[in-house]
């Protein structure tokens, strides 16, 4: 059983730890949090976890993993320090602020023997296997992707009394860094990484984007994607074909897919809906964690679109003027 450990106790480091234990492949062991008290809350559905609000305390304890969920721009911080003191590292979406910090995290991990995984869920789900397969012999011609979610953090940022950190540059917020990361992803896991990219924000005081438009050009096609956190939208995403379009219901966590040929007939991909919508990635991390020399080129795969991700939101970020402090 690897021993996992946690540094943030939000709602996603409990969903992870959910996901993580129902592979039956980690043992919840330490949690880090700023305040006793919110590390003790965090762990009251399970038994035997240590928990710590000092971090030196927490990295001298006994773990295989950590997972590290604290807000955007303490993650390279918590991901340098946990590496140092020689443990394994999963950092939650978007993991880094910018391509120099991934690029030294990798780097490092390389050079202590320790892995790194950036925890974007929907490049391990069932259906992102199947539609990479499905394409494998079609010409691509283009795409339209669209993730845009209501955020729990609006109706603060429209009260104006305290600047939520998803919204606030010192944090490494916006929603490019938010939902864009899955549609980024999907375009590279399926496509590769483009050849340039662009994105047109709406920028809100705090110099963060609230909403926006980017293409990602790839010479003899572009792929749209659109992402907003200030209203629910419920178009599906299309990968066109030079026989057909296929048909997503969302970019993440893909529940049903079609496609649909020139003169309308339709096929269904079957899509094998997980557990947990984050029990796939825990597995495929578990896996490598397992067997790191024979699992190398899975490792070596999810590094490189790491960082072709990472180059390409930042390129996207420069075009729309948005400066993180981190930058």
């Amino acid at each position: 059983m690897l021993k996992l450990g946690v540094i943030g106790t939000g709602w996603i480091s409990s969903s992870f730890v959910e996901a993580a234990l129902l592979t039956k492949q980690y043992d919840i062991d330490a949690v880090y949090s700023r305040t006793l008290a919110g590390a003790v809350s965090f762990t009251e559905d399970w038994d035997h976890v240590a928990v710590y609000n000092e971090l030196g305390e927490f990295f001298q304890h006994d773990l295989d993993v950590i997972y590290i969920a604290s807000p955007n721009s303490l993650h390279f911080e918590h991901a340098k320090l946990a590496i140092e003191a020689g443990h394994n590292v999963i950092v939650e979406k978007p993991a880094f602020s910018n391509p120099k910090e991934l690029a030294e995290i990798i780097a490092l991990a390389e050079s202590k023997g320790k892995l790194f995984f950036e925890a974007a869920r929907n490049i391990h789900e069932d259906a992102y296997k199947k539609i990479k397969d499905f394409l494998a012999d079609k010409e691509v011609i283009g795409a339209d992707f669209t993730y845009s979610k209501y955020s729990s953090k609006m109706p603060a940022l429209l009260e104006g009394k305290k600047l939520p950190n998803k919204f606030n540059k010192a944090f490494s917020g916006g929603l490019l860094a938010d939902l864009g990361v899955y549609m980024l992803y999907g375009s590279v896991y399926w496509f590769g990484k483009p050849d340039s990219a662009y994105y047109n924000a709406v920028v809100l005081p705090s110099g963060v984007d609230l909403s926006g438009v980017g293409c990602l050009d790839y010479g003899n096609y572009k792929v749209a994607v659109k992402n907003a956190g200030n209203f629910n939208s419920y178009l599906p995403s299309e990968i066109y074909t030079t026989t057909g379009t296929l048909v997503l219901d969302a970019i993440s966590e893909i529940k049903s897919a079609k496609f649909i040929d020139l003169e309308g007939n339709e096929e269904k991909l079957v899509c094998k809906p997980a557990k947990h919508n984050l029990y796939d990635e825990a597995v495929d991390f578990a896996g490598i964690l397992n067997d790191p020399a024979g699992q190398q080129a899975a490792y070596q795969e999810l590094m490189d679109y790491a960082l072709a991700v990472a180059e390409t939101s930042y390129k996207m970020r420069e075009r729309a003027g948005i400066v993180y402090d981190a930058d």
